[in-house]
């Protein structure tokens, strides 16, 4: 009998493989995605302090108010223009981008888009 393998356990297998190479220092930190079947969030994380810089999601109030009767994909760009805005406040202007195991296409390329245009360069 064949058995299906589930999408997000290989996402996950992806996303580890890619972990061993991709990592964040303090002089570019990387921008971490993650998106579910409603939601979206990115954070800019420093991996050698294992600390947190900034994050954005769907879910923040300032961008949950400007996502209102918007397509999944605009709300990711507008996500990724948030995630970059606060990113580039701390003096961030240079990341890595780790699309978290998904396809680069539809709302992460979207949040990458959006990321770019305010102002990060990856």
């Amino acid at each position: 009998m064949i058995n299906k393998t589930d999408k997000n356990t290989e996402r996950k297998i992806r996303h580890k493989r890619v972990r061993t190479k991709v990592s964040g220092t303090n002089e570019r930190p990387r921008l971490c995605v993650y998106r579910s079947l409603s939601q979206i969030y990115a954070q800019v994380i420093d991996d050698v302090k294992g600390v947190t810089l900034a994050s954005a999601s769907t879910l923040d109030k300032d961008v949950k108010s400007l996502c209102q009767g918007k397509s999944k994909s605009e709300q990711a760009e507008i996500v990724g223009q948030t995630v970059a805005k606060r990113a580039i406040e701390k003096g961030i202007s240079e990341v890595v981008f780790d699309r978290g195991g998904y396809i680069y296409i539809g709302r992460v390329q979207a949040l990458a888009d959006g990321a770019r245009e305010a102002g990060l360069k990856f």
